[in-house]
């Protein structure tokens, strides 16, 4: 990606599916943190995403609120929902 993230940016983005795929625990999407994801963060950039686009981070309890606040800081339109335990 040509933007840079700033500093308190989550690390990249997970991948653009309805929830991580792999039999391991999703890690969550701030910087920084490992803990285990429990939250779905699905948002888009009305500037470059179609309306059909959404692209997916995932949170831990503690982080959900900031990631959220940080989409919607910038008007991306944003849904929350829990990762479901059998797609983790």
């Amino acid at each position: 990606m040509s933007d840079a993230p700033e500093s308190d940016a989550p690390a990249g983005d997970p991948p653009l599916a309805d929830a991580p795929t792999s039999d391991a625990a999703a890690e969550c999407s701030r910087a920084g943190c490992r803990d285990t994801a429990v939250w779905a963060i699905r948002w888009r950039n009305p500037r470059i995403h179609s309306a059909d686009r959404r692209k997916i981070w995932v949170a831990c309890d503690e982080h959900v609120a900031y990631l959220r606040e940080f989409l919607t800081a910038r008007d991306f339109p944003v849904e929350v929902a829990a990762l479901a335990a059998e797609s983790v």
